[in-house]
């Protein structure tokens, strides 16, 4: 699969992950990790919460979590 804004861009990258939000195939260059908080554990009594990373598109990081609308840096 390749990265749905390169390919509107004329260029094929191979994705690296897929749009949490909207579905879309993202590149190293346009994938945005944001975190999510998650509730785990019994659904009678108190659940516990755990903080998850996700994977956004550019256009969905900037609408549901402005934090992670810049660029995921290199490792």
């Amino acid at each position: 699969m390749h990265c749905l804004d390169c390919q509107t861009a004329g260029s094929n990258s191979p994705c690296v992950g897929v749009c949490r939000r909207c579905g879309a195939g993202v590149c190293a260059q346009h994938a945005r990790i944001a975190t999510h908080s998650m509730r785990l554990g019994p659904a009678i009594g108190t659940p516990a919460e755990a903080e998850a990373r996700t994977v956004l598109c550019p256009l969905c990081a900037a609408a549901w979590a402005p934090t992670a609308a810049t660029p995921t840096p290199a490792p």
